[in-house]
């Protein structure tokens, strides 16, 4: 495992000149690849917005994703002969911004279509803002049902799995464990509200008997880890679900080893095998929780292993799993654009219905039905090894496999 580079990445208004130069030596290398000069014509534009500056563990590693894409995608001579450049913003955490910034690249920049985001709250402002200025929108990260649902429309399309499909693969888990008392904790926001409703809706539907007796909902970023935990506790449940992430999961999980909270107890937690979450506890990650993460250290196909050595080659630190969102999404829209023809928006539109893409987690096909993406995501335990958290007994479940149905979708999601 290689020793993680500690120097922060800058963000950049565009590619680097320096990254479009590499790009083009490494077509050269190739052997009848197009290189630089090759590509002909202006540009073509893409908008990017992030909570780079809030969200940085999770990231940090996702911009680096998205710009290896892009240096492999100019390297072999753009899309449609022109070289292709990311225009990137900060989006402060917050959905006015978000939506100042989204105009901001369509407007004074010229973007041909937007992608990012990582707070569902966020998604579902630049969502909105798609619909209306009538701008493709690739949600790349944030996880609640409405972006592809209930708040969906024709413009907006996402690749992560959403809270449903993260929660379809925990579930049935959860009702081998055959626990009745559970309690929940999760982040008082869309996506941790979307995530527990839907956890919630799946358990009883498997095991009827099941009961909720205590739920706790901080503040995202401001969990008061001692008095969640002692809450928790006061309730004797014999399961919990937990939808905490980044710093406010670290909190709970020492304060919840701290008080014996986990003893003797199930839980069942979304996101915690990500390396982003799982790596700053070391020694002190949760044992035998049942997680969706990213065990990238032992996954062994082909598509990731190919991935992993370019992007260990390239940043000279091992990925994350923003690394490989960050990577698919690019690669999604240059699928999209390539499959298009051109950057027409009614086009890339048409394109990204039913389109089949290539990433590190395997095959993706973007369902034309509700343009979710059907990128799965590996579940397994958690333990510790060699004095860090990793992932155990996992295997990946296709997105594909906890879908809801088409008759289902339709009552879900408003017509666009």
């Amino acid at each position: 495992m290689k020793k993680q580079n500690q120097a922060d990445s800058k963000l950049t208004n565009t590619s680097s000149r320096r990254q479009v130069l590499q790009g083009a030596a490494a077509a050269s290398m190739l052997g009848g690849l197009p290189a630089l000069g090759q590509a002909q014509g202006a540009p073509i534009r893409i908008g990017e917005l992030n909570s780079y500056k809030s969200q940085p563990a999770f990231l940090e590693p996702y911009k680096k994703g998205w710009e290896l894409a892009l240096e492999q995608v100019n390297a072999t001579g753009g899309l449609l002969g022109r070289k292709v450049e990311v225009i990137s913003r900060d989006d402060n955490g917050n959905p006015g911004d978000a939506v100042r910034v989204a105009e901001e690249l369509v407007s004074r920049e010229k973007a041909e279509l937007i992608f990012g985001t990582f707070l569902s709250n966020i998604g579902l402002a630049v969502t909105d803002f798609a619909k209306q200025r009538k701008v493709i929108f690739v949600a790349a990260e944030p996880l609640t049902d409405k972006i592809t649902w209930g708040s969906g429309n024709r413009y907006t399309f996402r690749l992560r799995p959403s809270t449903y499909m993260q929660a379809a693969m925990l579930a049935p888990e959860a009702a081998k464990m055959r626990k009745k008392r559970w309690a929940v904790v999760y982040p008082n926001y869309e996506y941790g509200q979307s995530a527990v409703a839907t956890f919630k809706a799946l358990l009883k539907a498997a095991q009827p008997d099941v009961e909720f007796v205590a739920e706790q909902a901080p503040a995202l970023g401001r969990v008061d880890a001692g008095a969640v935990v002692q809450a928790l506790a006061d309730a004797k449940p014999d399961a919990i679900f937990n939808v905490l992430f980044g710093a406010d999961l670290a909190r709970f999980v020492r304060e919840g080893n701290t008080r014996g909270l986990f003893k003797g107890r199930e839980v069942v937690s979304l996101l915690t095998g990500e390396p982003e979450y799982l790596d700053p506890l070391r020694d002190e990650a949760p044992e035998g929780w049942l997680v969706t993460g990213y065990p990238w250290y032992s996954i062994q196909t082909a598509e990731h292993s190919k991935f992993l050595q370019a992007y260990q080659k390239r940043w000279q630190e091992y990925p994350r799993l923003g690394s490989i969102v960050g990577y698919s999404t690019m690669m999604s829209i240059a699928a999209a654009i390539k499959k298009a023809g051109s950057t027409d928006t009614e086009k890339v539109i048409t394109a990204f219905k039913g389109l089949k893409v290539d990433t590190p987690a395997g095959p993706i096909t973007y369902r034309a039905q509700d343009n979710q993406s059907t990128m799965g995501a590996w579940v397994g335990i958690t333990t510790v090894n060699q004095g860090r958290g990793v992932m155990k007994n996992f295997r990946y479940i296709d997105g594909a496999a906890v879908q809801p149905t088409d008759a289902e979708v339709v009552k879900l999601r408003p017509a666009s």
